[in-house]
């Protein structure tokens, strides 16, 4: 399996892999969660320079690894600067020109609104820098991952992957994990059954993988799956969405309004670095392995797949008369980029199916070639809405 991975600007931890295995995963989790820092802090504590993001005046860490100081100088990502954007309603499109262009004035914009309401509190959610600094040196540069309301309920990566794992070996059916993903927005994990597989002769007829010309009509067989996603910097609920995965190409038909969903909502917290209680971490954990499972049970079941593949021909056989202008209608109204139109056409070319069906499968098949991991996911996730704006277009 092809497997790419990105390193962090600053020398904190690796940020994400694109269609890594579980093992890579779990790996690069547990080397976060060793930097992870999450403070509740009031504006007034709160100061950017130089682009950066300092911290001071906060209480320090003490824990039984040893006395960690908080204050110090941490670098946005993007999603960070977004939630900056939003927290202090600086228009985002404004703030990423200063940060291009006129670092100072971004300075000064930030520190007057913080300013503004001193009190104001946030939750920031960090990466501790690594290195050891000598006596009266400042801590090392950390990573700013994103700036939050400070009644966010903290649902982490690694916790709601080992209770997600946990649900799927209670409901004792047999599943694998053909890939996952990691950003600094969200994780992916994608879980299949092949052992409920159905055969979709009408939805594959006349169609091959644009990857190696293979022929549905030679393996119609579609599995039965879900993906999981969970967003630690306020990008998304973590969620449960099946997904049904064509075998003869991969693609992934995901069907996003029966999705499962679980929000980092909490309660308002104190000031000062934040740790859960082990009642609250066990209940959330607990309510994510029983979700997992009740996903497992509902998605993984031969009448569910079948009546969902069957939704879905009743729109896949219209014929197309005007390919060309469908696909650019069905990308326009559905936002989707230029760059991605052609791409989607030309995998519509080379999918042979002349059908609202064909459209539906050259989104999923262009998707799966999108580097961006995020990009990929939201792509993927437009496939059935582009079935149904083709069908409707003719």
């Amino acid at each position: 399996m092809t497997q790419q991975f990105a390193e962090r600007a600053t020398n904190v931890a690796p940020t994400g892999a694109r269609n890594a295995d579980i093992n890579d995963l779990i790996r690069i989790l547990e080397h976060e969660e060793r930097h992870k820092l999450d403070v509740i802090v009031s504006g007034s504590a709160l100061r950017m320079h130089e682009g950066n993001l300092h911290v001071e005046g906060v209480e320090r860490l003490i824990s039984e690894e040893g006395v960690t100081d908080v204050d110090g100088v941490y670098k946005p990502t993007a999603v960070a600067d977004e939630g900056i954007s939003d927290k202090l309603r600086i228009p985002l499109a404004y703030l990423r020109r200063m940060r291009a262009e006129n670092v100072g004035l971004l300075d000064e914009n930030v520190n007057a609104w913080m300013q503004h309401e001193p009190e104001r509190r946030f939750m920031l959610r960090a990466f501790r820098g690594e290195g050891e600094n000598g006596p009266g040196m400042p801590p090392a540069e950390g990573v700013a991952r994103a700036l939050l309301s400070d009644s966010y309920k903290r649902m982490d990566n690694f916790d709601m992957l080992l209770a997600a794992l946990d649900g799927i070996k209670q409901a004792e059916h047999p599943t694998q994990i053909t890939g996952c993903d990691l950003t600094n927005r969200r994780m992916y994990v994608r879980v299949e059954s092949e052992a409920v597989a159905i055969q979709a002769r009408n939805l594959l007829r006349g169609y091959r993988s644009p990857f190696d010309g293979r022929s549905g009509d030679e393996l119609p067989m579609i599995s039965a799956g879900f993906v999981i996603t969970n967003s630690e910097v306020g990008a998304g609920a973590y969620t449960i969405t099946p997904r049904a995965v064509v075998q003869v190409c991969r693609n992934g038909l995901t069907m996003t309004k029966d999705v499962m969903r679980a929000v980092h909502l909490g309660g308002k917290q104190d000031e000062g670095v934040v740790s859960w209680s082990d009642q609250t971490q066990r209940k959330t954990l607990e309510l994510i392995t029983s979700k997992t499972a009740d996903a497992v049970r509902t998605f993984l079941s031969r009448d569910y797949v079948e009546a969902k593949v069957r939704e879905l021909e009743d729109a896949a056989g219209k014929e197309l008369a005007e390919p060309t202008k469908t696909i650019e209608h069905v990308t326009k109204s559905l936002s989707i980029s230029t760059e991605a139109k052609d791409k989607i056409l030309s995998h519509f070319v080379r999918g042979g199916q002349m059908t609202a069906g064909g459209v539906m499968q050259a989104v999923t098949s262009t998707a799966q070639t999108l580097t961006d991991a995020d990009q990929a996911a939201a792509l993927e996730a437009l496939a059935v809405p582009a079935l149904t704006a083709a069908a409707a277009h003719g």
